[in-house]
């Protein structure tokens, strides 16, 4: 029987939750309403009346103080009522909470505890809402994601006839069943093989399907599956394990693929066999190579392209990993539940990296659509305000309840993110140097080692996420691709798994991310060569799931070990003892077998090496061809105050502090340079930085590039300013450039060429020359990459329409800091201190904020001066390390008007500055020289009685005293006339009112 517990609040307590609702309301969706009331409900299934009386009173539902609690409906006195809860199979991270609390009240266990299960919903009670139209568009709109939640509603007419609504149970009921269906491929035409794959979402290309075809007709395969009592025909397992192995997700084939390259404007063709292997991979060798040799550190890099997170040596005693992740397609359809997952899932890989690695913080990048974005959406499409706050609070609450501080990010906006956002989320963690007497960034699967799983339990959600990403948002994305992540039951586990590890309870760990175990143990066989598992002693959620289904889940919070036999009582023991469902499912062993059973029915049987290697190279064709665009000179402007102040408010200038404020970035109190600061806390910082090691003032600064406008006219020069400003943004909180290790993600629009992708041709030119861009900075500046990721089917098609990213590269950087009491933040520090400008400034104002601003183009993108950047972050370390400098900051967004504009408003500072000597070609006008976005510029402030030996460093070097720091307004002229003169707090409001929501 369903029980509906309704908890609401007293009519004297303030609901706050409402209030943000009712604000919500009225400033998304621009309608009036009076007030909303919140009721909590609880359907309760598995329980008998007196049971539940006694959970009611035992106030395990409610706070007395505050709540009232009925079986009966507690709604009244409203216009509408919404009640929103989730569909069956989505997680419901609160009802499991309570399902857990009852039990404990109740003492319940074994199978009694098994069959309590609570659903959450919520209720909202609108006052001063008339038509029922404007209740259904706030549910559908605001309240409710349709993909993983439903609603009902009524009037209070309807509800005074028939007061309440349906006890739903919001989960897959029926039983699990063992069935295995059998794929008849070897009778399909192409035709239906293409259809095949589509339906099933395996994303699955015509020659892959004749590939796996190919394999099962083979004669020796068809005799061993005959001999195991195996149908010669794939199972649906199979062909799942195999689409998600091979996905683009899992494979990057596009990046391995061979591609063969026309440039027109050299005349040159050739091959390109594998992007990876050719930039990414073969730069860091050569850098690692050279660092050997010559470098101060030597090669610092321990692990790299072979683990989930690259590994760098940070000291002695301690190793650094980091890896960032996008979660971009879920991100889409579930704002909140996408990025949620995103964050914690990333957080999985540091965790699953060699013997597993402690958690020190997160960064967070978002691409969005603006949020003041008009017109009608295309269907299946959110409102990019209700992706922006829907990942928002995705990531802060992933973040937050993780008890991991979020150090650095940034938000990008341009209106071709609204067929998709890019949601990047990134964790740095930290491994001692050695555990139980060997290297921590080391791991390896033994035979016999058991295959245990740890964490949460199995549902549907998550399946096909591997596949699903690996192709266009359509209007038929499935909706089970999605998955809610659990933050709390992923802190409990992740706190067992760092005893286990440092008692050296396993030797091997990996993390079920994309293909959930079909992914984590089929990777950790290949270190041994096979294992044989069994479905049937997989814990799971709920009935309902086929073996397929249980193999390829993505549901979260779960990790894959193997622990050896000895072992395997202890650890076991330690999960019960801290709470954390551990199970062993098989073994590890050396047969070559991807062996899955259910019971005693074979799922799959698959050769390690077909499913590893098997799929076939990819033969793409590209072609290079410059863009053709209008190159107009800026403008000349008559009142440069009030472009500077429009420029601070414009989206990808203005402070995001309505961001950084949700996020924790104090907990475990480790940071040192914070992602606002200044008097006030309101300037933007650099980079972050934090102290690793408590016991030592080394610290380790966070940082990133990306500005994916730059590459409407060429990629190449996009990848250049990404690395760029990555670098330039550590060294300008005092990193030192010769210790710092890179990471690469890539998010493309659809660069194969197709009858849907006319001009993929382009796209993969676009690719090549961002990968060669690569190469050549990350060599030139000698920062190696680590690890990476690439997702390359950013697309939306529907409505009849198609909307594709702009190809867009974060480049994130970790660097070392020898002290962190040498820190630089951004902000002016006192009056009078001189400040100099580093770099030359160019009229570079191609694809520039400025150009958007006043609506001219230019052809003219940043470039990037290697060898003088390289020279210049040397010196300003120095520079650093000798306390020369009291502020610094990177010129990117905006350029030197609002590089100068930041560190004023930080500080609460002017200054009296003549750009007349600043580095730049004669006749450069005011507002190209204000705002071009020239590459390697810094803005830096130093005392005047360190004048001397500061420009000594900089000798023969592009640089320019412009003048010093006043208590009075921010004061820029050129030639003997005044450009500007505005007041420091009418800087600091313009830069903060756009996102002041």
């Amino acid at each position: 029987m369903l029980f509906r517990v309704e908890v609401g609040l007293k009519r004297h307590v303030r609901d706050v939750q409402g209030e943000k609702v009712a604000r919500k309301v009225r400033q998304e969706l621009g309608m009036d309403v009076d007030q909303v009331r919140m009721i909590h409900v609880y359907t309760v299934d598995g329980l008998d009346e007196a049971q539940l009386r006694t959970v009611l009173d035992a106030g395990a539902l409610h706070d007395p103080v505050l709540h009232e609690i009925s079986l009966q409906p507690l709604a009244s006195g409203f216009d509408w009522i919404v009640e929103v809860g989730f569909r069956p199979g989505v997680t419901d991270n609160e009802g499991r909470t309570a399902q857990e609390t009852l039990a404990l009240v109740l003492g319940l266990q074994g199978q009694n505890r098994e069959r309590v299960k609570v659903y959450t919903s919520r209720q909202y009670l609108f006052h001063g809402v008339a038509e029922q139209e404007r209740v259904e568009r706030i549910a559908r709109d605001l309240l409710a994601n349709e993909l993983i939640q439903r609603f009902d509603y009524k009037s209070a007419a309807q509800w005074a006839a028939a007061p309440g609504f349906e006890a739903r149970a919001a989960q897959v009921t029926g039983e699990s069943s063992d069935e295995v269906a059998i794929i008849p491929l070897s009778s399909m035409s192409d035709q239906e093989l293409t259809a095949f794959s589509r339906s099933n979402t395996l994303a699955l290309s015509l020659e892959e399907m004749h590939c796996i075809r190919d394999y099962y007709a083979d004669p020796d395969v068809r005799a061993e599956r005959k001999a195991m009592g195996l149908d010669p025909e794939p199972t649906d397992a199979e062909i799942e394990v195999l689409a998600q192995t091979w996905s683009e997700h899992c494979k990057h084939k596009i990046f391995t693929a061979l591609i063969d390259y026309e440039n027109t404007e050299t005349g040159q063709n050739r091959q390109v066999n594998s992007l990876f292997k050719t930039y990414i991979q073969g730069s860091t060798k050569v850098i690692r190579k050279a660092k050997a040799e010559n470098g101060p550190y030597g090669d610092y890099c321990l692990s790299v392209f072979k683990d989930n997170a690259g590994v760098i040596k940070f000291s002695d005693d301690l190793s650094v990993c980091v890896k960032m992740e996008t979660h971009n397609s879920p991100s889409a359809l579930d704002p909140y539940g996408g990025a949620l997952t995103g964050i914690v899932g990333v957080n999985r890989d540091p965790m699953g990296t060699g013997m597993g690695a402690n958690l020190l913080c997160n960064t967070d990048v978002f691409c969005f659509a603006s949020p003041f974005h008009e017109g009608e959406l295309p269907p299946r499409l959110l409102h990019p305000r209700r992706v922006f706050e829907g990942v928002r609070e995705g990531v802060e609450h992933g973040g937050n309840k993780s008890g991991i501080p979020t150090v650095n990010g940034s938000v990008v906006f341009d209106e071709r993110y609204l067929g998709k956002p890019l949601v990047y989320c990134g964790t740095i963690g930290t491994m001692p140097a050695t555990v139980s007497g060997r290297p921590s960034h080391e791991k390896k699967a033994l035979p016999g080692d058991y295959i245990v799983m740890s964490g949460g339990r199995i549902g549907k959600d998550g399946i096909h996420g591997a596949t699903f990403s690996s192709e266009e948002l359509h209007e038929g994305s499935p909706a089970t691709a999605v998955q809610i992540g659990d933050p709390i039951t992923q802190r409990r586990m992740y706190d067992f798994l760092m005893r286990a590890r440092d008692l050296g309870l396993y030797n091997a760990i990996t993390d079920n991310g994309a293909g959930g175990l079909s992914s984590s143990v089929g990777e950790m066989a290949q270190d041994c060569g096979g294992f044989d598992m069994d479905l049937a002693k997989a814990p799971l959620k709920y009935d309902g799931l086929r073996p397929w289904e249980i193999l390829i889940s993505e549901a979260q919070e779960r990790m894959t070990m193997a622990v050896p036999p000895e072992k395997l009582d202890e650890f076991l023991a330690l999960s019960e003892e801290m709470g954390v469902e551990s199970t062993a499912l098989g073994t590890f062993d050396d047969k070559g077998k991807y062996l899955v059973r259910y019971g005693d029915k074979i799922v799959t049987c698959l050769d390690m090496d077909f499913l590893h290697d098997g799929v076939p190279q990819m033969r793409l064709e590209a072609r290079w061809e410059r863009p053709d665009v209008d190159d107009q000179p800026a403008p000349d402007v008559e009142n440069h105050g009030e472009l500077l102040k429009r420029m601070l408010g414009r989206l990808n200038i203005c402070s995001k502090e309505y961001i950084v404020r949700q996020y924790d970035h104090e907990v475990q109190g480790r940071s040192a340079v914070k992602p606002l600061v200044g008097v006030h806390g309101d300037g933007p910082s650099d980079a972050g930085v934090l102290r690793p090691d408590l016991n030592s003032e080394q610290g380790l600064v966070v940082s990133h590039g990306i500005c994916p406008r730059y590459a409407d006219l060429d990629a190449y020069w996009m990848m250049a300013n990404a690395i760029d400003e990555a670098v330039r943004n550590a060294v300008a909180v005092g990193a030192d450039l010769r210790w710092m290790a890179g990471v690469d993600n890539f998010c493309w629009c659809d660069p194969v060429q197709s009858e849907s992708t006319p001009d993929g041709r382009y796209k993969l030119a676009q690719l090549i020359r961002a990968n060669e861009a690569l190469a050549h900075f990350c060599q030139g500046f000698g920062v190696p990459c680590i690890s990476g990721k690439d997702s390359m089917k950013n697309d939306y098609k529907g409505g009849g329409i198609k909307i594709s990213i702009p190809p867009t590269v974060l480049y994130s950087v970790i660097g070392v800091l020898p002290d962190v009491n040498k820190c630089l933040t951004s902000d002016f520090k006192r009056p009078g201190e001189l400040v100099y400008v580093l770099g030359r400034t160019d009229a570079e104002l191609g694809a520039s904020e400025v150009a958007d601003e006043l609506g001219f183009c230019s052809a003219r993108v940043p470039q990037v001066d290697l060898l003088s950047a390289r020279q210049r972050y040397l010196s300003l370390f120095q520079a650093a390390q000798q306390g020369l400098v009291s502020s610094c900051h990177d010129c990117s967004d905006g350029g030197l008007g609002v590089a100068l504009a930041e560190m004023a408003l930080a500080g609460r500072l002017g200054a009296e500055l003549d750009l007349t000597d600043a580095p730049a070609p004669s006749g450069l006008n005011p507002t190209a020289l204000l705002y071009a976005e020239s590459a390697s510029r810094l803005v830096v402030t130093v005392r005047p009685e360190h004048r001397n030996d500061f420009e000594s460093l900089f000798a023969g070097q592009a640089m320019a005293c412009l003048g010093e720091t006043t208590t009075g307004p921010l004061r820029l002229q050129q030639q003997g006339t005044q450009l500007l003169a505005e007041e420091v707090e009418d800087l600091a409001l313009a830069f903060k009112s756009t996102l002041d929501w």
